[in-house]
């Protein structure tokens, strides 16, 4: 049962954030009893992989063992030792994806800037799409890296981290974040070029921005 709940929540059925089917409904889905069930997610729970919110249900925190390791160190960490991690993470993701990306990789990269790029009127409602595709974006750079451990990595971080960035990037957006298109499109073209020196450059440079922006804020 417990190995069945987590090959789901690995797979997508139900995604970090998101409330799982109550006890009756997972019983079903299943097939086995609802004793079953309420045992497995007080063991998920207890490993970090699922919340209960008494009155309300129960939430995915986590998509993997890991990344629930993941979210409960980083509750003993500050912001800033985490983003340096996940900046770590990023830079040597750009270096691998110059080297292995393909042409759908690419694809997601522009496809996650332009909406970004939408988002930037700086209306309030915006934020949250805005905070969400420039996620979508980094995320492409570190699956183009084409190792599954470092994007895992790198998406626990990125979750950890995004109250961090809503607390940054608030409306209206800040000057900076607009600068920002002109970073994100040099690591995608250095990328696109198979420039491994280069993209490593790019994200340096534009990670280099966003951590002064948290220093300015702790």
């Amino acid at each position: 049962m417990i190995e069945q709940v987590e090959g789901l929540i690995r797979e997508g059925e139900w995604p970090v954030g998101s409330k799982i089917p109550p006890e009756p409904v997972l019983a079903e889905l299943l097939g086995v009893g609802r004793n079953t069930v309420r045992e497995a997610v007080r063991a998920l729970a207890h490993t970090g992989l699922l919340a209960t919110r008494p009155g309300d249900g129960t939430y995915v925190l986590a998509s993997s063992g890991l990344g629930a390791a993941v979210k409960r160190r980083l509750q003993y960490g500050t912001v800033i030792e985490a983003y340096e991690v996940r900046a770590s993470l990023e830079r040597d993701a750009a270096r691998y994806a110059a080297e292995r990306r393909t042409e759908g990789d690419l694809a997601r990269m522009r496809d996650a800037l332009a909406v970004r790029e939408v988002a930037q009127t700086g209306r309030e409602e915006d934020i949250d799409a805005f905070v969400e595709a420039d996620l979508k974006f980094h995320r492409a750079v570190a699956a183009a890296a084409g190792n599954e451990v470092l994007a895992e990595l790198y998406g626990q971080f990125s979750d950890s981290l995004r109250m961090a960035l809503h607390s940054v990037i608030e409306a209206p957006l800040p000057e900076a974040v607009h600068r920002q298109v002109a970073e994100h499109t040099a690591i995608v073209d250095a990328i696109e070029r198979g420039d491994a020196e280069a993209a490593e450059e790019a994200a340096l440079s534009h990670l280099s921005a966003a951590m002064d922006a948290l220093r300015d804020l702790s």
